[in-house]
């Protein structure tokens, strides 16, 4: 069983596998349907791979929101770790109706994941009376402003990597030893969260962002990056030892001609780099 011989492993510390063995013990005692709410991330998919692993994949659902906020990346990513762990996987079509939402207030987060697992519950009553939703949120997470995480926790959505007190660094050194393909991928994060507060956020700007972010992969061979859209300015943030990537003028020709064609007037580089949550700053 790949979980046992996982605790065998030397290099992992005590710590970490006394945590491993509590998750073991946690999953156990759930003796009913368990989903997961698996975005493709390493989070999810080391809670998924565990909970397959303990329970069997006929007691776990993971299920993939694909809203309009969601990368096509992500889901992709979802798709192929859910098919290499034998699980059972389904992609939830989540329209996001709230007009509230698309105001883009400082709750969007809230309001945003409340509307995506009430859908999730309403869908999975229709198929079993006895299950319980558990998701990927870890002990890093809880400790950042994060106003989606009050919504889960009104809908009793159970977040066992927090709850038992794993670390990201604690995930990423498991997954790998798990042999997950996306241990070492950086954070994601939707698409919403590359727009202000209060600017209307539509499709259009989504899809822009996207298609940005993507073309900025390829061009600097960089895996972390964040377009943030400021109306017509396209602020790039990178981690700070990659902004050295951006100090060639055939490089910053290209992106910016490429990002014009999208539809942006100026395209900036932020000197700071790539920090969680930037979009926030403006809150404080």
């Amino acid at each position: 069983m790949i979980i046992l011989r996982l605790l065998d492993k030397e290099l992992l510390s005590n710590e970490v596998k006394d945590k491993y063995k509590k998750l073991i013990k946690y999953l156990k005692s759930y003796n009913t349907n368990v989903i997961i709410a698996f975005s493709g991330g390493v989070d999810s998919s080391f809670l998924a791979v565990t909970a397959v692993n303990v329970l069997g994949n006929e007691n776990v659902s993971l299920v993939t929101f694909d809203s309009p906020f969601t990368f096509r990346s992500d889901v992709k990513m979802a798709k192929r770790i859910a098919k290499m762990i034998n699980a059972n996987h389904l992609i939830l079509k989540v329209d996001l109706s709230n007009p509230d939402i698309w105001r883009n207030p400082p709750n969007r987060c809230y309001l945003c994941k409340k509307e995506m697992f009430k859908t999730l519950f309403n869908y999975v009553k229709k198929i079993s009376n006895r299950f319980v939703v558990m998701d990927g949120t870890n002990a890093d997470d809880v400790r950042k402003h994060r106003s989606g995480l009050r919504a889960l926790q009104e809908l009793g959505v159970m977040s066992p990597l927090a709850e038992l007190g794993f670390t990201k660094k604690d995930i990423r050194v498991l997954a790998k030893e798990l042999g997950l393909p996306n241990w070492n991928k950086p954070s994601s994060s939707c698409l919403a969260t590359r727009i202000p507060y209060g600017e209307l956020i539509t499709i259009e700007k989504l899809r822009r962002i996207e298609m940005a972010e993507d073309i900025i992969r390829k061009v600097v061979k960089v895996e972390l990056v964040r377009v943030r859209s400021h109306g017509d300015i396209a602020r790039i943030e990178v981690e700070r030892d990659m902004r050295r990537s951006f100090f060639n003028e055939e490089v910053m020709d290209k992106i910016h001609e490429l990002l014009r064609k999208l539809g942006y007037t100026y395209v900036t580089l932020d000197l700071y780099g790539y920090r969680e949550g930037s979009m926030d700053e403006s809150l404080r």
